[in-house]
């Protein structure tokens, strides 16, 4: 096997090879440092590479999987992060250039656990500005591996490129109102957003408290269910987090869907571009074939929660960034900036009956899957938006709004969703379509994902020029 192809083989495939010994880590964390020294001069995905401490957890992974000493599905496994997770000793400046000399003094829960598991860590991933929509100015937004002309996704965008690349086998990405299914999609990978607190997030950059979400991004639903099985859990040192025992999220039964409620809305999923009608078509009928019971629904209205998304994040940014802003104004890009200074002018009252509407509309989301175990939605309405498109939906309110439809209201309820490459466009850029589940329903979103993925290999093909 090649070392490209070795770059791009599932996690969990890989802690095979580690732990019958076919392999080192040692030697597979040298090949990635070596593939990552040599292709991101050009897809800037990587923040910081962690040389030394990758090659260190390498050795010991090894010493310990010669002891059969194995702490995890994935011990040996080289990883990376989005660089808004608190790692000791290592620059984490969540995007922002006037956090570039910050070392934390500790590992953030996350870190923490992936540490415990044994995963080796590559480096910290590229991002944009606090994880807001907007790269900083001064730090150039990574490369799309499919296309150089096409948007990489926010704010894990690096994460989302890092994988698609085959720079690391699995990354953590943070979702606030789609940061880990717009990069999924961008890049043609698997992302998990999980039940919001399901993952603690002590030890990472806020942006907006009851919005966001940690999660894993990988080649494959069963590798973001290892992954989610290593970071999720109650943790002392975050009130919020879930204490709901954390399961075995890859158990399931990938073979068929039977008896599976999953339910699409076809007037919520109305204005699709070509390529992405096609792709929701193309996965409605193979999970038919694998013998879920597919049914035509009536979603919740998602009207309110798109609304009112932004005016949320506003506010609850301020609160994140009153340490350093107004007084490092300054300082800030243009996109979080403004952000901040919007939500310092909300009033008590509108945040009041925007929280009203939530909590409404989470109840409806909460009654909806009573009677379905899962929804299809796309990730987003245009299949693979180029960087210019961008550009310019972001100046257009309509076209934002448009944008989040998909991504926003599960950010404002909380529920987990899975993302998955479901086709490419004429271009050969990823298109990828989402599942919806009730909260702490993530195991289900997994089954499902890997059963999709055990029939089609959207998941599986790879950037031309990286091959």
């Amino acid at each position: 096997m090649t070392d490209d192809q070795l770059a791009f083989l599932d996690a969990y495939t890989l802690a095979g090879l580690l732990h019958s010994k076919k392999l080192s880590s040692v030697e597979l964390t040298q090949m990635m440092l070596n593939r990552i020294d040599r292709l991101d001069k050009r897809l800037l995905s990587y923040a910081t590479v962690s040389h030394d401490i990758a090659l260190k957890q390498a050795r010991d992974a090894d010493a310990m999987i010669m002891r059969r000493q194995i702490l995890s599905p994935l011990h040996g496994v080289p990883v990376a992060l989005k660089d808004l997770c608190y790692t000791k000793d290592i620059v984490t400046a969540a995007g922002m250039p006037m956090m570039r000399d910050f070392k934390p003094s500790y590992d953030g829960t996350v870190v923490k656990r992936l540490r415990q598991a044994g995963t080796v860590l590559l480096g910290k991933l590229t991002m944009t500005e606090a994880a807001f929509a907007d790269h900083h100015p001064d730090v150039p937004p990574p490369i799309n591996p499919w296309h150089d002309d096409h948007w990489s996704g926010a704010s894990s965008s690096g994460s989302g490129v890092t994988v698609a690349a085959g720079l690391c086998f699995a990354a953590i990405g943070t979702d606030t109102g789609g940061s880990i299914r717009f990069p999924s999609a961008a890049n043609g990978v698997t992302g998990l957003k999980p039940t919001w607190a399901r993952v603690p997030v002590h030890g990472a950059f806020e942006l907006a408290a009851s919005l966001d979400h940690i999660g894993p991004m990988a080649r494959t639903a069963m590798d973001c269910g290892h992954m989610l099985g290593l970071i999720a859990g109650a943790d002392p040192d975050d009130s919020v987090a879930l204490h709901a025992p954390v399961p075995d999220y890859v158990c399931g039964d990938n073979t068929q869907l039977s008896g599976l409620r999953i339910g699409f809305d076809a007037d919520y999923c109305a204005g699709l571009d070509a390529d992405m009608q096609k792709a929701v078509q193309s996965a409605f009928d193979v999970l038919q074939s694998l013998g879920a019971d597919m049914r035509h629904v009536r979603f919740p209205d998602v009207t309110d929660m798109v609304a009112d998304w932004g005016t949320a994040c506003a506010a609850e940014t301020a609160v994140a960034h009153e340490a350093w802003h107004p007084k490092n104004k300054h300082l800030y890009g243009p996109g979080l900036g403004g952000l901040i200074e919007f939500g310092r002018s909300i009033s008590a009252v509108e945040m009041q009956k925007i929280w009203l509407r939530r909590r409404a509309f989470t109840g409806a989301v909460r009654g909806f899957f009573q009677n379905c175990d899962l929804l299809l939605i796309p990730a987003q309405p245009m299949a693979s938006p180029t960087t210019q498109e961008m550009s310019v939906i972001g100046t257009v309110p309509s076209e934002l709004a448009r944008l989040i439809k998909f991504t926003a209201p599960f950010d404002m309820s909380g529920n987990p969703t899975i993302t998955l490459p479901a086709g490419f466009t004429t271009k050969q850029t990823p298109v990828a379509i989402q599942l919806v589940s009730a909260h702490l329903n993530e195991a289900t979103l997994i089954r499902a994902g890997s059963a999709f993925q055990r029939v089609t290999d959207w998941h599986s093909r790879v950037p031309p020029r990286l091959s």
